[in-house]
């Protein structure tokens, strides 16, 4: 896994999607620039996906997608993303995750990202970045740096 970042996503209207390829573009220019940089391998996660037991670390990409209630005051219905943190809460899979990563519109205030906060709240791993709707290249650079951090001390544990 030295050489890998392994992540977990759901993509609703293309937004994660088109950011996870971004971000998967960026880490294998940073990889040809030097190979101990590492890769990124991405599964989408969908209402079609048979749930396994993961194997290797992963952090978790998700959008929020909310439909009634705020979330804050007078609850929250999540809409469209939940086959995900189903997915993560399948046995031991919740173990294995070094972080989620949330998206979203910063026009909702309060509920930008709020999946991701309930996410790591519920599962008990840490928020570890965020980026607005489909993210900007400076989003890649850091998510992908803080990931490969987090991977990295993963692996000196």
């Amino acid at each position: 896994m030295k050489n890998e970042i392994h992540l977990l996503y759901i993509s609703i209207a293309g937004n994660t999607q088109s950011f996870v390829d971004d971000l998967s573009d960026y880490a294998e220019k940073m990889h040809q620039q030097d190979p101990k940089n590492p890769l990124i391998f991405a599964k989408e996660i969908t209402d079609e996906t048979e749930f396994a037991d993961e194997e290797i670390p992963y952090f978790a990409f998700v959008p929020t997608y909310l439909d009634g209630g705020n979330g804050i005051d007078n609850g929250v219905k999540e809409l469209m993303t939940n086959v995900l943190g189903e997915y993560i809460a399948y046995h031991h899979n919740r173990e294995l995750c070094l972080g989620v990563v949330g998206s979203g519109n910063r026009n909702f205030n309060e509920q930008y990202c709020l999946t991701a906060r309930r996410y790591a709240r519920d599962y008990g791993f840490e928020m570890i970045d965020d980026y607005e709707l489909r993210g900007t290249t400076k989003d890649c650079e850091r998510i992908y740096a803080n990931m490969a951090e987090r991977v990295e001390e993963e692996i000196n544990v």
